[in-house]
């Protein structure tokens, strides 16, 4: 990454000084969320059948809206509890998951993020009697998951989904590494969970290795999972990397495992509920669909591996974590995950050598920051735009589903829509500065290709909304203010009658 990217300002109290997350585990995350005015505890009684679904919907219409936790469900003789919008579209419980400071801006969050990606912090095994998760262990017949309040979250879904803010670990036969994912997981019985990976994804790439050898692939999922380890298994990493690693470095401390019940493959110890169990080559029933994070139902119903369940274990009075999956801004993948994904993009792009780059934003909106990603650079040399939009588009934090890409001048902050519309409707003509790329990496869960087995594969638009580089010094001039005078109005704000903070400009009139 170039130096100009570095010279932006960041407010204090950084990642490189700030002390581990004042949080072990879920619970003692919702405790510091709720003294933040975070939390709205709903007492009344809730059907976990579309109700649950729906309050919560209704609820995060509001981008500010806190984490729901549902106390009081039907049919539920466990007195389980779920935790919807978790972290949702918060800057606020994003920061404080991190042990950052809540009023940083999203540029500077985005920036410590990367300086937290960087390090890694191994997980510790603790005895398997110290274990929070086992306060209760069933094995054999007694595995009953139809005691738990497993939401139905839309009309035309297919069942229940007991696996959305969840948290899966496979293994890789060869090297054993385990990895991380965040995979939808519908119930069928008591004992038999499906389980629904999208092509290119790790945990469908560890389980093809183990059945290619004809052996049953092992799986440990966690339903209720604290926000670190959520947000370290949705973001995409290499096939060599530890999510465990990258959650216990964004925590500041390591993630506690023990040793299952059944399997080779530890648990996380503080999790609220765990399921140990394996997928059979050929043991596969009809799963979905479900209302996705496109606002679209999505696959249609169609055979899925089956989780055959062989231990679970659950604290008392277990939290679910529950990820609502709709348009923006309900969609529990929001801001968190945008945030977190331009990090790793920025990393990327500095390991592949891309110069100029002054951010990058992958904005919620756009099917929670999946569909599109913006790109700031200060051009250096001809063809400087076309090759920062063709490494944004190719780097594998990046790679997945996008369809927009944009690239914009230094003087656009990518993280403000207003500015990126703005270089779109003065700097891009568009017979000029379009290009499309075919036959990407995509997803099947994409609405807008028919017939639907084209989608795994994709197309992105590589848009140019910078000014034209052979024609830099020619082109008109943009309004700025000058620093002295911002400098002046900023320091008279209250005199002038003003309650906000003044906002903080970067790009001044240049002498």
């Amino acid at each position: 990454m170039d130096e100009s990217y570095k010279d932006i300002p960041l407010p204090p109290r950084s990642s490189e000084s700030r002390p581990p997350a004042a949080w072990r585990d879920l619970r003692e995350w919702i405790d510091l969320a709720e003294r933040h005015g975070n939390v709205h505890r709903i007492s009344a009684a809730v059907d976990p059948n579309e109700e649950l679904s729906a309050i919560t919907y209704m609820r995060t219409q509001d981008e500010t809206a806190p984490a729901i936790l549902f106390e009081n469900l039907h049919d539920n003789p466990l007195g389980a509890r779920v935790l919807t919008n978790m972290l949702g579209n918060s800057k606020e419980r994003y920061a404080l998951t991190l042990g950052l400071d809540p009023a940083m801006s999203i540029s500077a969050l985005i920036d410590e993020t990367r300086k937290l990606m960087r390090s890694k912090v191994a997980p510790v095994f603790v005895p398997q009697e110290s274990a929070p998760v086992n306060e209760n262990v069933l094995l054999g017949d007694d595995i009953d998951l139809t005691l738990l309040p497993i939401p139905k979250f839309w009309p035309e879904d297919g069942g229940r989904y007991i696996g959305t803010g969840d948290v899966t670990f496979t293994a890789d036969p060869r090297s054993g590494r385990i990895n991380a994912g965040v995979y939808r997981q519908m119930l069928h019985t008591h004992d038999r969970v499906g389980l629904y990976c999208s092509p290119g994804k790790h945990g469908k790439l560890d389980r093809e290795a183990w059945w290619a050898q004809g052996k049953p692939c092992e799986v440990v999922a966690a339903y209720g999972i604290d926000p670190a380890l959520f947000m370290a298994a949705s973001i995409v990493y290499g096939p060599n990397d530890s999510e465990i690693d990258a959650a216990g470095a964004l925590m500041g401390h390591p993630v506690e495992l023990t040793k299952g019940a059944f399997g080779s493959i530890p648990i996380p110890a503080r999790a609220e509920i765990v399921i140990e169990g394996v997928l059979r080559p050929g043991e596969m029933a009809d799963e979905g669909p479900l209302g996705e994070f496109t606002g679209y139902y999505g696959s249609p119903r169609s055979p899925q591996p089956v989780i055959e369940v062989k231990a679970l274990h659950f604290r008392n009075k277990p939290i679910i974590t529950a990820a609502l999956m709709a348009r923006y801004p309900a969609c529990e993948q929001g801001m968190y995950y945008a945030i977190a994904r331009s990090a790793r993009v920025l990393d990327d792009l500095g390991r592949m050598g891309l110069p100029g780059v002054r951010g990058v934003f992958t904005p919620p909106a756009a099917a929670s920051g999946f569909g599109m990603l913006i790109i700031s650079i200060k051009q250096q040399y001809a063809g400087h735009v076309a090759q920062a939009l063709g490494m944004a588009a190719t780097c594998p934090a990046a790679a997945y589903f996008t369809k927009w890409i944009i690239a914009v001048d230094d003087d656009v902050d990518p993280t403000d829509m207003n500015q990126v519309m703005w270089a779109l409707s003065t700097r891009c003509n568009p017979q000029d500065d379009l290009d499309i790329s075919r036959n990407t990496w995509s997803t099947g869960l994409d609405p807008s290709q028919f017939p639907a087995e084209k989608r795994p594969y994709g197309s992105k638009a590589l848009i140019d909304a910078c000014k034209p580089h052979r024609y830099l010094s020619q082109f008109p001039k943009s309004t700025k203010i000058r620093r002295s005078v911002y400098e002046g109005v900023a320091t008279r704000w209250a005199e002038l009658g003003f309650t906000n903070t003044a906002p903080a400009l970067d790009i001044f009139h240049e002498e």
